[in-house]
This record gives C-alpha cells, sequence and structure tokens, in this order.
C-alpha cells in the first residue's frame, strides 16, 4: 500500500490485558508502517489491577512513538479513549480495544476506505466472537436506543474505527460524563463509512462488563441521550387516568342506576397501592435524570492523570 505523510495516532485504552500489550504494539507497528510514514501508538492505562501500566513503561522507553498515560483511577473505558483522544495529533485517529480481537492489520483496510472521501470508517464485525449473552444484549440495547432516539444503529460496530483530525476535534468538546465513544461520533453526523473487518476470538484477558455493568452502562446512555421515557410517564400517567375515569362512570352507573352494591374496600385498596406504584415508577425515572443533571452541574472533570510517559509538547 502507498505510503502517506500523515500522522496516525492509535488511541488503545487498557485494562486486564497486561500480557496482550508486546504483541498488541509490535503487530501495530507492522501494519502502520505499510500506510504511514509518522505514527504514534497512546496506551492509556485505566487503572488495570494487573502490571500494565510497568509494561506500558517499557514499551514506550523501547520506542519513542508509543506513549502511555497512566490514570489515577478506574474511569471507566469511555473515559479512557477520551483522555487518549485529547492527546492524540495525528491527522487521522484510530480507536481500538487492547484484547486483539480488533485487529492492528485490519486498519490499512479502514485507513483506505477513509482516503475514498470519508471522516469516520467503522469496523463492521460481521461475525461477532463474543459469547451469545453479550451479543444478545448488545443487540437489546441498540434496538431500544435507536427507538428512543429515533436513529439507526449497527449493534457489529463498536469502538474500532478510524477519524479524521476534525471529527477528533469536535469529539473533544463533547464533555459529559455519561459517554460512549461510537454513539458519540455517529451524532456528529460526518460522512461515515463501514468496512467489514474480521474479529478474533479473544485471548488475552476477559471482559470486565458483566450483565449488571452492561445494565448500568445501557442506562446511562438512554438516560443521557434522551428525554423519551419522561414523555412515556406523562402518557401512561394520562392513560391511567382515563381507566380510572370510565371506570368511576360505570361504578357510578351501577350504583344510581342499576342498583348494584359496589364492593368498597377492595377496589379502594387495589387502586391505591396501583396509583401508588405508578407514582413510584415515575418518579424514580424523574430520579434518573435528576441525578444525571446533578452530575453533570458539578462539572468535575472526565479523567484526571497519574503519569505520563512523553512530554506533552512532544510532536512526531
Amino acid at each position: 500500500m502507498e505510503h502517506h505523510d500523515y500522522l496516525i495516532s492509535v488511541v488503545v485504552p487498557v485494562y486486564g490485558c497486561q500480557t496482550a500489550l508486546e504483541e498488541l504494539c509490535e503487530r501495530l507497528e507492522n501494519a502502520l508502517i505499510t500506510i504511514a510514514h509518522h505514527y504514534e501508538i497512546i496506551l492509556v492505562n485505566d487503572a488495570s489491577p494487573d502490571h500494565s501500566w510497568e509494561t506500558i513503561l517499557n514499551l514506550s522507553q523501547e520506542n519513542k512513538n508509543i506513549k502511555g498515560i497512566n490514570l489515577s483511577r478506574n474511569f471507566g473505558q469511555h473515559h479512557a479513549i477520551t483522555a487518549g483522544l485529547d492527546y492524540a495529533k495525528g491527522d487521522w485517529v484510530v480507536v481500538m480495544d487492547c484484547d486483539l480481537q480488533d485487529q492492528p492489520e485490519e486498519i490499512p483496510k479502514l485507513f483506505a476506505k477513509s482516503l475514498e472521501g470519508y471522516d469516520v470508517v467503522f469496523g463492521n464485525r460481521v461475525i461477532r466472537q463474543d459469547n451469545w449473552v453479550k451479543q444478545k444484549a448488545s443487540l437489546l440495547f441498540y434496538k431500544v436506543y435507536d427507538y428512543l432516539t429515533e436513529r439507526t444503529s449497527d449493534y457489529t460496530v463498536a469502538n474500532f474505527s478510524i477519524s479524521s483530525k476534525k471529527v477528533i476535534e469536535g469529539f473533544r468538546k463533547m464533555r459529559e460524563q455519561n459517554r460512549l465513544f461510537p454513539l458519540f461520533i455517529q451524532w456528529m453526523g460526518y460522512k461515515t463509512a463501514y468496512v467489514p473487518i474480521e474479529h478474533d476470538i479473544r485471548k488475552y484477558g476477559k471482559s470486565t462488563y458483566s450483565i449488571k455493568k452492561l445494565i448500568i452502562l445501557g442506562t446511562d446512555v438512554l438516560i443521557s441521550q434522551s428525554n423519551k421515557p419522561l414523555r412515556f410517564s406523562i402518557q401512561f400517567g394520562f392513560l391511567v387516568s382515563f381507566i380510572s375515569f370510565f371506570y368511576g362512570v360505570i361504578l357510578f352507573i351501577r350504583y344510581f342506576f342499576l342498583a348494584e352494591p359496589v364492593q368498597g374496600w377492595t377496589s379502594v385498596m387495589v387502586s391505591i397501592f396501583f396509583v401508588s406504584g405508578l407514582l413510584f415508577f415515575n418518579l424514580g425515572i424523574i430520579g434518573l435524570y435528576i441525578g444525571k443533571i446533578f452530575n453533570e452541574t458539578k462539572n468535575r472533570p472526565l479523567y484526571l492523570i497519574q503519569e505520563i510517559t512523553f512530554k506533552e509538547d512532544d510532536l512526531n
């Protein structure tokens, strides 16, 4: 493939994959030197519980193109991606996971597609090598997300992508606490393409996204991206009010015109419990939104850095 005089940055959030880092960097170098004269690999250690940071330090000492960022604590994958993107200087920026399910050898394919005039190119994992539960959970999330946001998403698309510098500059302006990298990029609306890629089985570490964490992440993202649940709450409240009014009319007719006695205690208690449950449900939805607003108004930084392996004004 033809070499280009671009600087290509690769941002990799690191958590629980210390044994994969050397192979990851080696394969990244072999892939990047086929398409560009200049590159940088930014490894963001998200307080990985293994010895990832020590490995990153060694790699950065051996190769000046490898840069390390050590976060002060675990902020989450998408906050770690944000940290890497804030420091990326590339004309084109690749984002990928560290477990080598995203294969570095696919980067030239993404880059070639971007040169056709696209601002963003996502890797489309046609055959996902994840377990059945994770695949179905991802599919369900995107179906709910599309319904609430009136968008169209592809559950086979994740972080693995290449974006132009102007796209990354736009991403940096988005400082919400609840973050999901691919959805933010897609929201911006730049010209986007999707390229089929091979998704490898997980050879290093294990996924830290349990069902509980996936539910929490999904809830946070849906609440932050859509206010439809609030509208549903209002509509459902009107529906219950209408049903209650209609039932009251029936009871009125039975009592005054048909001389049928109405059982009071049971119907009253059922109504009270039913309405109380609805009230608590609606208050819970409102509370989630208020909680998210509260978190945003704190205006806390998205991440804090313990240490970096390079000078902030370094240029390749």
